[in-house]
């Protein structure tokens, strides 16, 4: 009878291993239908079934840090940098090394704890009826600041992830002083106070309510696919984009990204997961359907953005891991310029 027993209680044991072995528990911010296709394809590629958890990257962070030891998750994908750098500041990610990962990620978009697997730039939008395209294609996030932009710059609010960690890059590379100084001259040319989405900058922009736009490099291909309505792709023919900072460090970048959660069950699946996301194939679902930039080399941007410039200078002399810590310093600033 104590040999059935045990012999029950092996069998369990094993089946419970096999189950926790065909799957990879994801928690995860980013909100595209498309991602869950890709997911499906990790699944019939390796037989690993992933299970997701959707929400906002802060009500995420905050289940993975209360659930702790007793979380099921066993990757966190985010985007944004300072999203990722405050999972890893609480404890969420753990430490792994991925020979995979470390070769096909540039070194300035992944740490030890988590790995960049899209790039998105943030860039300026103009309108070609109000300023040449000279002029625009000279411009730096610095020149934002300039009087002569009075009332033309459009931009969301100061709260935005994104625009804390452009401000949290102007920190790194100018200063505190240089930075607060342009946040002012920000706030001083706004054609109006920040609302809406970046979309929404764009729009503002096409209808001639401004002259120059801060949003990311993929809003203007998403408008022009006609995902987002007729009106949206009507405006985003009438503007033009351009990056920033081209004769000098070059335009700032972000990022999609996760990692490893601490207590990850299934740890192996998880890495395999993450190596996934960097292949060929799953790069070139996500450009295709989200209009980011591939991390990797040897994949193209979608045609719809890619024909605004493929081999624009991006600024890989900033690590994006400094964008938290200076997130706080960077709304802090903006806050004490008057940037709503």
């Amino acid at each position: 009878m104590n040999k059935i027993i045990k012999l029950v209680s092996v069998f369990m044991i094993i089946g419970s291993s096999y189950s926790i072995a065909k799957e990879v528990n994801l928690f995860t911010s980013r909100h595209y239908d498309s991602d869950v296709e890709l997911y499906k394809k990790f699944t019939v590629k390796t037989g690993i079934k992933v299970n997701v958890v959707s929400g906002k990257a802060k009500a995420l962070e905050k289940r993975l840090l209360s659930e702790g030891k007793s979380s099921r998750a066993d990757v966190y994908i985010t985007v944004d940098a300072g999203a990722l750098g405050s999972a890893k500041a609480k404890g969420i990610f753990q430490r792994i090394n991925s020979k995979t990962l470390n070769s096909k990620i540039p070194a300035n978009f992944r740490t030890a704890h988590w790995y960049g697997v899209a790039k998105r730039a943030r860039i300026i939008y103009y309108n070609p009826k109000l300023i040449s395209a000279s002029e625009a294609k000279s411009l730096n996030y610095e020149d934002l600041s300039n009087p002569k932009y009075k009332n033309s710059v459009v931009i969301r609010a100061s709260s935005n992830t994104y625009n804390k960690s452009l401000v949290a890059s102007l920190i790194a590379n100018n200063g505190s002083g240089k930075t607060s100084s342009w946040a002012k001259g920000i706030v001083n040319n706004m054609a109006r106070d920040p609302k809406g989405n970046d979309r929404a900058q764009i729009m503002a922009v096409a209808a001639g309510k401004a002259k120059l736009a801060v949003a990311n490099s993929y809003y203007i291909a998403l408008m022009l696919s006609g995902k987002k309505g007729p009106e949206q792709q009507a405006a985003a023919k009438k503007v033009k984009p351009v990056f920033p900072n081209q004769n000098n460090r070059g335009t700032h970048m972000n990022i999609s990204g996760g990692g490893v959660t601490k207590y990850a069950p299934n740890k192996a699946n998880a890495i395999k997961f993450l190596e996934f996301l960097l292949t060929k194939e799953a790069q070139q679902h996500i450009v295709n359907n989200t209009y980011e930039y591939p991390m990797i080399s040897g994949v193209k941007p979608n045609k719809l953005i890619g024909q605004f410039g493929t081999s624009f200078k991006q600024d890989t002399k900033t690590k994006v891991s400094t964008y938290y810590k200076n997130q706080k310093k960077a709304l802090a600033l903006m806050k004490k310029a008057g940037w709503k």
